[in-house]
């Protein structure tokens, strides 16, 4: 009898765990179905975050795409990178196509922490709705271990400043603004070489894998402010 009660005992447990993993499996499918099939029609309105979208790393790949696509969807956009030529480009590029303002802002996020004041100033009076963190580098060289990389130390700065410092700087200077609005929404590009360890990487890899925690933690500490923080891998 006691044997039974066990038996029963455990048939419940596992009923209770294969429940669990299946409800998951089946949210995560209906996420999934919701941003990548319904998103067409069913779209998230952005706008009610502010008027204005900040992208860093704004004038190639993801942060360009990024850009314009906020633009079409009704942002004016400021865009942040170290190429005025680039910058200006992209700039007449989305005011062509979307009638969106834009503004661009010149700095090397390779920087030190003496960079921030112009950026800050730069942004001080904008109803900045979205932040997205994209500007990032990796060697170099082609992916070596540690203390092959060329130049070490000038690429430890160069890494830690672009890929970690940029986005604590960027986002400590538009998150006090959100939080009086109550609302706003912060995109941290991540990689997934941050998922788990990466040799020959692992500089740039340890970066990605800060962002991801880094935004994980935020989010936590201000969704209940009415602040989104997502990381993208």
């Amino acid at each position: 009898m006691e044997e039974t009660r066990y038996d029963q005992r455990l048939h419940l447990l596992g009923l209770l765990a294969l429940s669990y993993l299946l409800l998951k499996q089946l949210w995560i499918l209906l996420v999934g179905i919701k941003n990548h099939v319904l998103s067409r029609w069913w779209r998230t309105d952005l706008k009610k975050y502010g008027g204005w979208a900040v992208v860093t790393g704004a004038t190639d790949g993801i942060g360009k795409a990024y850009a314009l696509q906020l633009a079409k969807r009704g942002f004016d956009v400021v865009l942040i990178s170290r190429n005025e030529e680039k910058l200006q480009r992209v700039a007449q590029e989305i005011e062509k196509q979307s009638q969106q303002k834009t503004k661009i802002i010149q700095v090397d996020f390779t920087g030190g922490s003496e960079i921030y004041p112009k950026v800050e100033n730069g942004l001080k009076d904008l109803d900045i709705g979205i932040l997205v963190n994209n500007v990032g580098m990796s060697y170099v060289s082609d992916p070596v271990r540690f203390l092959e990389v060329d130049d070490v130390p000038k690429q430890i700065d160069y890494t830690l400043n672009c890929n970690i410092l940029s986005m604590v700087h960027m986002t400590r200077i538009v998150l006090p603004k959100m939080l009086q609005r109550k609302k706003g929404l912060i995109i941290n590009i991540s990689s997934s070489t941050g998922i788990r360890p990466y040799p020959i990487m692992t500089m740039y890899g340890a970066t990605k894998a800060f962002m991801d925690f880094f935004s994980r933690s935020l989010h936590m500490e201000y969704k209940s402010d009415g602040i989104t923080v997502q990381v993208t891998v």
